[in-house]
Formats: structure tokens, C-alpha cells, sequence
């Protein structure tokens, strides 16, 4: 059995891992699959090492500078930020994006009830709480800026999940991105959703991991993301645990629940998605598709 270490962190972002995992779909390809948990802003209890705004300094991004894992997954552009950045400056592990990946995350911007905020248009030069170059935070720009001038969009740090849907309701901020299953208890509270977008991650792994091994890990994702879609009521239980006793089964709005098979990571959406986060200042500039990209899992 091929060994790897694979880290996750917020269940909705890396279902497709755990369930391959927990049905045997990565000992069916001959792996063994050890899970590394690390904090992220999802879990009820987390703190606030996975919102720290250098992304090397958080829990995931300092195991895999380690050593101590082999593979991860973020959203799509945070796997940008990390790939472009630990190939373009020294000092750290590089990673390369491997894949786009099984995972298509719900987010979603909530307001108050009371707050007269009925549209995304009425969120100019509002603050919006996010995560520090997290989905949350790439979602948020990508959503609003549809709707707004990029120089009208204000994000602001408010901490995890939990704490953003604190301050919403305590007026602090004028709204939150939030992510399963946490668009859900805001939901169940009565807060309004203004816009709501899936949200697909990518894979990134380093050099060491050889393409057969990640076309299993593959494959073994792509089982877990079919047998997800086909019952997600039986899977509902991480993202349940996650939310620490804040919600039920039946307060969970299944449909939000997507998967789909890993598939190669294109030259025309790197380009798209590099250019975009270097337009909002968010990476270095300097990155290739040839240094920042590896398909060797379809190779």
C-alpha cells in the first residue's frame, strides 16, 4: 500500500477526501491514506491560526512547508496564492497545482434582517467580513464585483466563521461570507442571503508526489464525489459535526452539497485565474503556467 498524507481542514472544502477515506475508495487503488486535520475558519471551536495573513504561517500551509503532509487542497485562488508564491520567492516549500479539484464549496454573503440590506449593490463601502486570502475573501471579490467598483468593495477580518456571524448580528460589520455549514445556521437564524456562489477548489502537491499516486488519489475522489451526489443526506454528518451542535440534518440545505471528478488544471484557467488575483494585487507577479502548474496525474 502506497502511503500519503493528505491534509484538510473545513469539511465542506474536503468531503470528497474523507469519504474516499471512511468507504475504502483510497484502499481501492492500493493507498493508504493518512488524513492530517488542521484548524480552519469553518469548525466551531477553531481559532485563528488558519487566518493568519501570511498564508505560510497557518497550520495546513507550515505541515506541508515541513514536510509533514504530501498534498492539500484550498479554493481555487488561495492554491493560486500558494503555488505562485513559494515558486516565485525562495524560502519555502515549492507546491504545484495539480488539479482542479472534487470539491465545488458553497459561500455566501449574509446580512442582518434588520439591517435594511436587501442587495449587494447596498454593500458599497460597507464592511464585509472574510477570511484573510480564503475563500471567503476570493469569493467575496469575485461575487461583488459584478455589482460594484472594485474600489467600493471593503473586506475586513472578523475572525472564524462563529465570530463573523457574531458580529453581523451584533452590527459590528454589514455583512459575512460565510460557507457551509455555516450559510445554514445563519439561515436558521433568520439572516438574509444577498448572493451565493459554489466555489470549486484545486489540488496542489509537491514535486515528491508522483503522477500514478495522485491519478488514484484521483480516482479514489472522483468515487467518494459520485457517491456523495447520489445520497448527500448520508454524508451530511461532517458538516454537522463540524457545526458543533448549531444545526440538525434537517436545518442543512442539501443542494449546496457539490462534487464533482478532479480534472487537469488548464493553461486557459491558470491564465484567467492567475491574471485575476494579480489584478487585485493579490499574488506576485512572475508566475508561469509551466512553473506554477503540473497535470502528471493524466500523464
Amino acid at each position: 500500500m502506497k502511503k500519503v498524507k493528505a491534509s484538510v481542514m473545513n469539511a465542506i472544502h474536503d468531503l470528497p477526501l474523507l469519504v474516499a477515506r471512511d468507504e475504502g475508495f483510497f484502499r481501492d487503488q492500493g493507498l493508504d491514506v493518512e488524513i492530517v486535520k488542521t484548524p480552519g475558519s469553518g469548525q466551531r471551536d477553531s481559532d485563528h491560526q488558519a487566518l493568519r495573513a501570511n498564508v505560510f504561517d497557518r497550520t495546513m500551509e507550515a505541515l506541508y512547508d515541513q514536510g509533514a503532509c504530501d498534498q492539500f487542497r484550498m479554493c481555487e485562488w488561495g492554491v493560486m496564492k500558494r503555488a505562485v508564491e513559494s515558486n516565485v520567492a525562495a524560502g519555502h516549500r515549492p507546491a504545484k497545482i495539480v488539479a482542479l479539484g472534487s470539491a465545488m464549496s458553497s459561500f455566501a454573503i449574509v446580512a442582518a434582517p434588520k439591517s435594511r440590506i436587501y442587495e449587494p449593490e447596498q454593500l458599497k463601502d460597507r464592511p464585509i467580513a472574510v477570511s484573510p486570502f480564503n475563500g471567503s475573501h476570493f469569493t467575496t471579490l469575485k461575487l461583488l464585483e459584478g455589482f460594484l467598483q472594485r474600489e467600493q468593495i471593503k473586506t475586513t477580518f472578523a475572525g472564524t466563521m462563529k465570530e463573523r456571524l457574531e458580529a453581523v448580528a451584533k452590527g459590528e460589520v454589514a455583512a459575512a461570507s460565510l460557507m457551509e455549514p455555516w450559510i445554514s445556521i445563519a439561515e436558521k437564524r433568520g439572516l438574509r442571503v444577498l448572493i451565493e456562489s459554489h466555489s470549486t477548489r484545486s489540488e496542489a502537491a509537491g514535486d515528491e508526489l508522483d503522477g500514478p499516486t495522485l491519478a488514484k488519489m484521483f480516482r479514489a475522489e472522483a468515487a467518494a464525489a459520485d457517491a456523495i451526489q447520489k445520497n448527500p443526506e448520508r454524508y451530511a454528518r461532517y458538516l454537522i459535526d463540524e457545526a458543533g451542535g448549531l444545526l440538525e440534518v434537517k436545518d442543512l440545505k442539501l443542494e449546496r452539497i457539490l462534487n464533482a471528478p478532479p480534472e487537469p488544471y488548464t493553461r486557459e484557467r491558470f491564465d484567467r485565474t492567475y491574471q485575476w488575483t494579480l489584478g487585485w494585487g493579490l499574488v506576485p507577479p512572475g508566475a508561469t503556467y509551466e512553473n506554477t502548474v503540473d497535470n502528471r496525474a493524466w500523464q
